[in-house]
Order: structure tokens, then sequence, then C-alpha cells
């Protein structure tokens, strides 16, 4: 009889948006060195669509995501989840308060792109693409102080790109989407950075079939992939979290 590989469960507070979420759990089944369904990584999902939008929180000043979030979490907790990713970035601007109502090991999607970035030997400047909130909650540049020399913020014309990338992807408009993702990144390769993240999880899906992949770090994979050796880890030794 074959023996059943040991599997930590990942609990994914997704549904932020619903399409990303759906993407990340492609992304972490084509992460996984597995030849047969049994040594795939266990996966509970809560997808919730509803949670207030984050990053017009962030820019209010309102706190209105984190209750639905903290619900989502306890549900994940009730079932049996060892581990938690959350597959989207501006979320984790409630990461701290989450992670401080918990036993259980929330991974940081900047934490996985930091170390996508160690392995990389990257130390220069990255840039950063994302939505309002995740640049003004400031958690990428916290988180990645120390690793890189700078974290390059887009300016206005070039973050008008992005919001348009990420509103298309949500609304199902792909080809819009990557259009707008496109000229974004073209922007930030043009000003000569060494990396250019895609730190929100409905950029990769705007620049699936764009060639500009050079240099360019997608936050979704980056999390699958921390998923996958969570999952698989021996230890039950806790990952790096926020104090």
């Amino acid at each position: 009889m074959a023996i059943v590989p040991h599997r930590r469960l990942i609990g994914v507070l997704g549904g932020m948006g619903p399409a990303a979420t759906v993407d990340f759990l492609n992304k972490i089944v084509l992460s996984t060195p597995a030849g047969t369904d049994q040594e795939h990584v266990p996966i509970i999902l809560h997808g919730v669509p509803q949670i207030p939008d984050r990053s017009s929180a962030i820019e209010s000043g309102s706190d209105a995501p984190f209750l639905p979030m903290l619900a989502g979490l306890r549900m994940l907790e009730r079932n049996g989840a060892d581990v938690i990713a959350i597959p989207c970035n501006t979320a984790h601007h409630w990461y701290d308060r989450l992670a401080r109502t918990t036993a259980i090991d929330i991974i940081h999607i900047a934490d996985a792109v930091r170390d996508e970035l160690v392995s990389r030997k990257s130390l220069g400047a990255v840039a950063l693409l994302a939505t309002r909130g995740t640049i003004a909650s400031g958690l990428y540049q916290t988180r990645l102080a120390g690793t890189v020399d700078t974290v390059v913020v887009p300016d206005e014309h070039v973050q008008q790109l992005v919001d348009a990338s990420i509103a298309a992807i949500k609304a199902g408009d792909e080809r819009a989407g990557g259009a707008a993702g496109e000229a974004a990144v073209l922007a930030l390769i043009e000003s000569g950075v060494e990396f250019i993240i895609l730190a929100c999880t409905e950029l990769p899906m705007a620049l699936r079939h764009s060639q500009l992949t050079a240099g360019v770090i997608d936050s979704t994979v980056a999390l699958a992939r921390a998923c996958v050796i969570a999952s698989m880890a021996v230890s039950r030794a806790p990952l790096a979290r926020a104090g």
C-alpha cells in the first residue's frame, strides 16, 4: 500500500477578488511537486467576495474589512486549518491584527515576495505595482527594508494605469487589463529598476499573456510557493510573522 505523505491543511482567506483567488489556487497546484492526487496540498477556502473593498477602506480610514476577514479566519480555524494564506496584498494592511487573534500561522505575502527576491539575489531598486491602499499602507516598504536598497512607487500616471488594469480584471475585461498593465510595466522598465513586484493579485492575471516577464515578481506565485513549503514541512515551527 502506498504511503500518503503528511500535508498541513492550508486555509485560504480569499474572495478578494474571486478570480484572483481561483488563480492563486491554481498556482498552488502548479507549484506542488506531485505525481499523484494524494501528494498535493490540502486546501480549505473561505471565498466571500462581499468583504468591503480594502484599498478604498485604507484611503478613507475605514476599518470595514476587518470584521468580515476575522469571521473568515474563524471559519478556517473551526475547520482545522494549520496555516492560513490571504491572496490579497491590500488585505495585509490588517495582517498584524488578524495574526494576534489566532494561534494559526498566517503567511505574509510580502515575506513570500521577500524570499523570492533573496533567492534572486536582488539588493537594488525594486518597483511596486499595487493598489493605492497597499502603497499607502507601507507594508511592502516595511517588509522589504534591509533586503533591497529602494522600493520605488509609481508616479501618478503609472498608478492610473495600474488602477485601470486592476479594475478591468475585476470586471472580467482581460484585454483592457492587459493593455494597461503592460503600459505600467513598460514605464517602470524604462526607469531602470531591477525588479518589478506585481503586488496586487489581479495584476498577474492582467499580464498572463505578456512577453514582459523578465524581472517581474508575481506575488501570487510567491505566496503559492510559500504555502506548498509550509504544507509539506514536517516541523510545526511557526512561520515568520509580525510580533
